[in-house]
């Protein structure tokens, strides 16, 4: 048999399957690990932690499987964007790693753009204007703020990357997530030699850069010995979660977009040519298909919304023993009308990303009254994350980029009333397919190919991948989405100097 693994390093956890040549999962498993927050809106974790993961996993899943060492030809590697592993010389980590939905660097955004020569010229270098999550202002941050670190430095490694380093001893990385380092020439696919030296920094810093499919390495002999594999395994470049999540939604080719409800939201749409959005509302990166591009718009905070607001307004659910407080919690939704009888949710829990981009930015209930219950609440919270999501399609649509078909994924899909919810605020059918195993998933299959199991990735995805279930609109709710939805979008602008002042409190 030829086997292969998918490793996604998330947030919360890490996950790796294991599949067989069909794309059949035989096995999978998890395990999870905390993120420090030591200042308001930092967030950071130890690499080490998502190795020990990684390691647990991988053995469980070959062990799983009862798979022959010999029979795992390939790793592919997915994993949470944008954050950065500081390395030294002897390639000891140097600090923990800076996460993607930190918001500290919004000082070293502005150097950015000041040094680039302006907004339009960073679009220019790089396809994206500099956002606080992105890799970039990390590392200026770092030589500002904590300049002895920084004498320190030699090497800068994504998640997965510091991974892929662990298992092979190779600093490579993918042009997928690459893209959001804002540091990548993304219409040229390699690394912008004009921004990096305007911004001082030396392009020996950073790893060479692959397709997603290619062979980037293989096991070093010690690790395979530690993960019951063998030396001739291989470990592909794989791609960032988004795309990752993308090809393992079948999402490669134009006109079909998958709208991904994890801890953050991300709307993502193929491309065939890279396409820009002048305001910078949208980011254009590369894709992990070879050769072509995708546009995508975030929130920051989707699913992470929903947990936030079970695990702290919820705690009587959260603890009570043998429940799931989320079937709870669905089951109170569901039962509300839509619109939740004119209640609102800013879901700015972490700031905001698109269309705002706006490290301020807070979460809010707009027009509560003595009438709204837990489940208006919880509902309402589904809808604004829905609503935000829609702000990103809305402009894919003025770019007159063509929309087909949208596939529900992430952990977010799993319920029934929020994929309703979906359907109706983006007046379009929610597609959910036979994999639902997003990124991980996706890896694997380009790892498939990078053992030689498929000529490209659209010949595995169309192997592998189908809808298996559509959920349509309900034209009443849409009615009532479509009238809300002007006022949803109305809020940002009326709270925005409001958000800015209570940033400033101390």
């Amino acid at each position: 048999m030829a086997y292969t693994i998918g490793v996604d390093i998330g947030t919360s956890g890490t996950k790796s399957l294991l599949i067989d040549p069909d794309g059949n999962i035989l096995a999978e498993s998890s395990s999870s690990y905390g993120v420090s927050m030591p200042k308001p809106l930092w967030t950071e974790q130890d690499p080490e932690d998502w190795w020990t993961a990684t390691v647990k996993t991988i053995r469980a899943v070959v062990k799983q499987a009862r798979a022959k060492p010999s029979d795992v030809k390939a790793i592919g590697l997915s994993g949470q964007m944008h954050g950065s592993v500081f390395l030294d010389k002897a390639g000891k980590v140097i600090r923990p790693a800076l996460l993607w939905n930190d918001q500290r660097t919004f000082d070293e955004c502005e150097e950015i753009t000041r040094l680039a020569g302006g907004r339009e010229n960073l679009i220019r270098m790089v396809a994206n204007p500099a956002l606080t999550g992105f890799t970039a202002p990390k590392i200026l941050w770092l030589r500002n703020k904590e300049p002895k670190r920084f004498a320190k430095l030699k090497h800068v490694l994504l998640p997965k990357d510091e991974i892929r380093r662990r298992l092979t001893g190779e600093l490579a990385t993918d042009v997928s997530d690459a893209s959001g380092m804002l540091l990548l020439d993304v219409r040229n696919r390699c690394w912008s030699e004009e921004l990096l030296s305007r911004l001082q920094l030396d392009r020996s810093m950073f790893a060479t850069v692959y397709e997603s499919e290619d062979v980037t390495g293989s096991l070093r002999p010690e690790i395979a010995e530690k993960l019951g594999l063998t030396p001739e395994c291989l470990v592909v470049g794989g791609a960032g979660d988004c795309a990752a999540g993308a090809v393992g939604n079948g999402i490669v080719r134009k006109g079909v977009l998958t709208a991904s409800l994890g801890t953050s939201g991300v709307m993502f749409m193929h491309s065939d040519e890279p396409q820009y959005d002048q305001l910078g509302r949208l980011h254009t990166f590369c894709h992990a298909v070879r050769g072509k591009w995708h546009m995508m718009g975030v929130t920051l905070s989707a699913a992470g919304s929903l947990q936030w607001f079970v695990d702290n307004v919820c705690t009587e659910l959260a603890t009570r023993r043998g429940a799931d407080p989320y079937q709870t919690i669905n089951i109170e939704a569901a039962a509300v009308p839509a619109g939740s009888e004119g209640l609102l949710f800013t879901p700015y829990l972490a700031g905001e990303r698109t269309p705002h981009a706006d490290p301020y930015a807070r979460g809010c209930f707009v027009g509560l009254t003595s009438k709204h219950t837990r489940g208006h609440l919880a509902r309402a919270v589904m809808e604004g994350v829905a609503m935000s999501l829609r702000e990103s399609l809305e402009i894919i649509k003025s770019l007159g980029v063509p929309v087909r078909e949208m596939r529900l994924s992430g952990g977010g899909a799993k319920s029934q009333i929020w994929k309703q919810i979906f359907a109706d605020v983006m007046d379009q059918a929610a597609c959910t397919i036979n994999a639902e195993q997003g990124p991980a998933y996706g890896v694997a299959l380009l790892a498939a190919v990078g053992s030689g199991q498929f000529k490209n990735i659209e010949e595995a995805c169309k192997a592998t991948i189908e809808v298996v279930k559509k959920t349509p609109p309900k034209k009443s709710a849409v009615r009532t989405y479509n009238s809300m939805f002007p006022i949803y979008q109305s809020l940002y602008g009326s709270l925005k100097e409001s958000f800015s002042a209570i940033a400033a409190i101390k």
